[in-house]
């Protein structure tokens, strides 16, 4: 087996921390990643409720300032 040393936020290595279990290497946490799929459906109504006004003016001034850097 090859080793390879990784630098990690701390934040990061308490969540990874959290997932280990005492029969887990941090190897195995991370290769479970790996290996998850999502099923679309999943995400089925996630954005109900959401304030499509509000996302549609973020964007529109997105675009005004994106085009106004280009000019």
């Amino acid at each position: 087996m090859t080793n390879v040393n990784i630098s990690l936020k701390k934040q990061a290595y308490e969540f990874l921390k959290s997932l280990k279990s005492e029969n887990k290497s941090f190897s195995d946490v991370v290769l479970e990643f790996k290996d998850r799929r999502r099923n679309i459906m999943d995400f089925f109504g996630i954005l109900k409720g959401s304030d499509w006004s509000n996302k549609e003016r973020n964007m529109n001034e997105f675009r005004s300032s994106f085009n106004r850097r280009l000019k």
